[in-house]
């Protein structure tokens, strides 16, 4: 099924909205954007994809003139009108009112401070010098517009009260408050669950839409999401090492690459290197009848006097066997997080029997033996950037489990055991001095999961561990977990909404919607036949291709 939109009609001496002309960005010597030269028409939507270091933020960034501490050459043309000779008075009169950004992370992006409303208003105030009162009515509107529901309660939310998608519909709402002709999104899906993704890439498609007839709104969109891009862009630019190399159709494109990078990028889509797990490998984690409740507040009158129970997880039994990768999929509040919680023994109130390696997790009394289970199981989570401590040496990073797991190790011991780590998930040694901030971020990733290998634990809780990453480092990290499964036959608790990862990773999977096991079994008998309809929707929303068109599993080569 096509998901590729038609181009927009317009004139044939029609300008385009926005003009790229020989446009280069430098940092002092270094250069992000080399000549760029790239339009987009009235009506448009446009995707510039490529992976980190390619210089699409950059690009996007510079547009609005909020890259700070850059020389910026060439043109950028609105309208015809060159926004580098515009001071910075002028750019703040254009920004909000004439181009608007919705960014990837809407808990950073927006003010923990401010209410929603107020956040809204504050373009509408300072551009269209609405009063306070018509502010806030063309602000729940604007909500009501992005699927919000009760906007007219939301209005008066906090960024926290909120969740993810909601956030993400509350930044579009302030991109759209004035109007504006031009729309950059930066990554605006990345975080969001494959159905939630599905509704903002219709949500988007459908107000550029109206705003396009009315207006000749364009989008600009800044992604590395292949499967977004087909289903959103009409037009696609790819950039490699801050230089453009492929402009096309998106059907073109697609269909038909014309440069190596293109090639390489649409080849990325994660891989299955998956060995069977020999039949009688031990149980390694057991979980029987588990049940997990959380004390919410009470609405009303009731919360001076009780509080309710919100059931985060329902009767949930699963095994994970030594070697073996099981999935863990479903949208936001089903519950995936808390059970990993419940398995590294971060949430104990709860219901129902854990066993590690046969031991019950209830039975473990004190630090000496919580010690001893934690040197068997570690933890990847999806943001290494905030997982690792910006104030510690990589090599400090790495070697903090073998300081607390290990007592008796040398300093020369620890440090040749941290080097050897590095090495292995193909980092240089020289890393050992340097600070997270100095890596990408498949790099943190690699030194994230250096840390998690340092105590030679059995098993691994994986949760979100590539969801920020470019398709082309997100098949290494992949390829790097399956080589260390491998060699050291470590089973995998892996949390994520990425299909094409699940498909490329699992050799079980179980799917979770409101805290309860939906549907359980192999991984390819249930991504190639799913009998549930959520698990269909699922499948769906994430436009993976069929499994069964994928060839029979090789040998790993790297």
């Amino acid at each position: 099924m096509s998901t590729i939109p038609t181009l927009p009609a317009s004139g044939a001496n029609e300008r385009p909205l926005l003009e790229l002309e020989h446009f280069s960005v430098r940092f002092g010597d270094k250069v992000a954007v080399h000549d760029l030269s790239l339009s987009i028409a009235r009506g448009e939507r446009v995707a510039l994809v490529g992976e980190s270091g390619s210089g699409k933020s950059v690009t996007a960034l510079s547009i609005l003139r909020l890259v700070q501490g850059a020389t910026l050459d060439g043109k950028i043309l609105l309208d015809g009108d060159d926004l580098l000779k515009k001071t910075e008075q002028e750019m703040r009169g254009l920004r909000g009112g004439h181009m608007a950004m919705v960014f990837q992370e809407p808990m950073t992006a927006l003010n923990p401070l401010f209410t929603i409303g107020k956040q809204i208003a504050e373009s509408l105030l300072l551009h269209e010098g609405l009063r306070p009162n018509a502010a806030r009515a063309r602000g729940i509107e604007l909500l009501r517009r992005t699927g919000i529901p009760e906007p007219e309660r939301r209005i008066d939310s906090f960024p926290h009260q909120l969740s993810g998608g909601q956030r993400q519909r509350a930044m579009i709402a302030m991109a759209l408050a004035c109007r504006p002709r031009l729309l950059l999104a930066d990554e605006p899906t990345t975080a969001l669950d494959v159905t939630v993704r599905q509704q903002i890439v219709d949500l988007l498609i459908g107000l550029q839409e109206q705003e396009a007839a009315e207006r000749g709104m364009a989008v600009l969109l800044i992604t590395h999401d292949l499967n977004l891009v087909r289903r959103f862009a009409q037009r696609v630019a790819v950039m490699e090492k801050g230089v453009l190399v492929e402009t096309n159709t998106t059907e073109a494109l697609f269909n038909s690459p014309q440069h190596a990078y293109t090639k390489r990028l649409l080849d990325s889509e994660p891989k299955r290197y998956v060995d069977p797990v020999p039949p009688h490998s031990r149980r390694l984690l057991e979980i029987d009848k588990l049940s997990v409740d959380y004390r919410v507040s009470a609405k009303g009158l009731r919360s001076l006097f009780h509080s309710d129970k919100f059931r985060a997880l329902e009767d949930v039994s699963l095994t994970l066997r030594r070697g073996e990768t099981l999935g863990v999929v479903g949208e936001s509040g089903s519950g995936k997080s808390t059970l990993a919680s419940v398995v590294l023994g971060l949430q104990r109130a709860a219901e129902g029997t854990v066993h590690i390696d046969g031991q019950p997790m209830s039975s473990l009394r004190g630090s000496v033996s919580r010690k001893a289970l934690y040197s068997q199981m570690q933890v990847v989570f999806q943001d290494p950037f905030g997982s690792l401590s910006p104030r510690m040496t990589i090599e400090q990073i790495v070697g903090e489990g073998l300081v607390v797991h290990r007592p008796d190790m040398t300093a020369a011991e620890r440090r040749q055991r941290i080097a050897s780590l590095l090495e292995e998930v193909g980092m240089p040694v020289d890393a050992m001095a340097r600070y997270a901030h100095e890596f990408s971020g498949g790099q943190r990733q690699r030194i994230a999961i250096a840390r998690a290998l340092a105590v030679e634990p059995e098993f691994m809780v994986l949760d979100e561990p590539t969801s920020a990453l470019d398709v082309s480092i997100q098949q290494q990290v992949l390829t790097l977990l399956t080589k260390l499964q491998k060699k050291y036959n470590l089973s995998y608790l892996f949390i994520t909404h990425d299909l094409a990862v699940m498909r490329a990773m699992a050799h079980r999977i179980i799917v979770m919607k409101s805290g309860r096991i939906v549907e359980a079994g192999d991984a390819l008998d249930i991504l190639n036949h799913p009998t549930q309809p959520y698990t269909q929707a699922l499948l769906a929303a994430s436009l993976m291709k069929p499994v069964g068109e994928l060839p029979e599993p090789v040998a790993e080569t790297a």
